[in-house]
């Protein structure tokens, strides 16, 4: 259960940063688009986690979903020639912090599906 709580925990936090980035950002960097997709998947992580919280198994699939899709929305900051040394760190730690979410959502999901 407390595998569970942590990666909801981090979940949550790495959502509200999909929100400010796009709040922050402007439409300038990341792109417009981006920027409402990143948010989108920001507030779907945060209502998902909450729900998750309370022993969801749809919320905390819903979870992992959209952190995975995030993290992917991050990858091309590592191959574009223009980004700034510090988009492709924080693409680096939203990436590593997402693959964290991941291992620590996904046993309590095995053994809530066996009980």
């Amino acid at each position: 259960m407390r595998t569970l709580r942590t990666g909801l925990i981090i979940a949550a936090v790495l959502g509200v940063a999909d929100i400010a980035a796009a709040i922050a950002g402007g439409g300038d960097t990341p792109p417009l688009p981006v920027a409402i997709a990143a948010a989108a998947l920001g507030l779907i992580t945060l209502v998902a986690a909450g729900y998750g919280r309370r022993g969801r198994r749809a919320a905390v699939i819903t979870v992992i979903v959209t952190r995975v899709l995030s993290a992917l929305g991050a990858v091309p900051a590592f191959f574009a020639d223009d980004v700034p040394a510090a988009f492709v760190a924080s693409a680096a730690v939203l990436v590593a912090l997402t693959i964290a979410v991941v291992a620590l959502l996904i046993p309590p999901l095995r053994r809530q599906a066996v009980a």
